[in-house]
């Protein structure tokens, strides 16, 4: 059965309720074996286009991935992009923000880290985080050193969200794609996620009490998400809700995600001119005495 990743989209100025968009949904695969097999497709293709893109050098690729704690977000980029050159690809997990980068507006910090022309970027987390985990917890504006008539919570979301569009739309303009990525969670399944966490002494360091904590949020996060996506899916720069309760169907969803954006550029290899053919003719035949 095909994927098709336009199932997963987003539309613009979607009005959502996610408890009515599925966690799970019937696999991709029908063993372990063929699961196994699908995403060794995938990335052989994705290896592909990438040398492909990185040839061309005129696009970038970002992905971003956003869920929450327990989603798969690393497992997902782990398995998906293990195909992928690493001189080609760079990975960034944003964390809370340092001091430095408290002293900057909140774009600034993932702004240094856009992919170059040709490159892969991948954010586990991203600018995304000062409307969702902010707006969860607003009293995290009080250290972001932002002038007090600036923090009025009836306008600062909307004003945020204006700013991530109108920086999507930028990047667009000078040849980025932008492929945005919510790793859709139940609130069962990431109970016991947490229960292997804590099981499983190799997943120890997974795990901590602020977790826990953020639990009681819920409803919250979720509100908070669907008014980000009502706001900031757009025709150039798409969310994706991927049901996340099977990571392995999940994964198979995010690769057939990543390569459709890939495809849908306009690349091709540097064309090789006239004097640069006979230079190579010429030191073929120095190479072949």
């Amino acid at each position: 059965m095909k994927i098709d990743s336009k199932d997963f989209r987003v539309p613009p100025s979607a009005n959502l309720d996610l408890s009515k968009w599925p966690t799970i949904i019937d696999p991709y695969y029908k063993s372990k074996k063929q699961y196994k097999e699908l995403l060794l497709e995938h990335m052989e293709k994705l290896s592909s286009l990438q040398q492909l893109h990185y040839a061309s050098n005129h696009y970038a690729l970002l992905v971003i991935f956003q869920g929450m704690d327990g989603a798969g977000k690393d497992g997902a980029i782990r398995h998906v992009m293990s195909g992928v050159n690493p001189e080609g690809c760079e990975v960034y997990s944003f964390k809370q923000p340092n001091t430095e980068e408290l002293q900057h507006d909140f774009l600034w910090r993932t702004t240094c880290r856009l992919p170059e022309r040709g490159r892969i970027g991948i954010f586990n987390r991203s600018y995304y985080e000062e409307v969702l985990v902010v707006r969860v917890h607003p009293e995290i504006l009080g250290s972001q050193g932002l002038p007090q008539e600036l923090r009025n919570q009836k306008k600062i979301w909307e004003q945020r969200y204006g700013s991530i569009a109108d920086l999507e739309k930028h990047l667009h303009r000078n040849g980025t794609q932008i492929v945005k990525i919510f790793l859709h969670l139940s609130y069962e399944e990431q109970r016991k996620r947490f229960l292997e966490r804590i099981d499983e002494p190799e997943k120890n360091w997974k795990f901590s009490t602020a977790d826990i904590h953020e639990r009681k949020y819920w409803k919250h996060y979720m509100k908070a998400y669907e008014d980000c996506f009502h706001a900031t899916s757009t025709h150039r720069a798409p969310w994706y809700i991927v049901p996340a309760d099977d990571k392995e169907n999940a994964r198979l969803i995010v690769s057939q995600i990543v390569l459709d954006a890939l495809t849908e550029l306009k690349m091709t290899y540097p064309r090789t001119t006239e004097k640069r053919r006979l230079e190579l003719k010429a030191i073929k035949k120095l190479l072949s005495k």
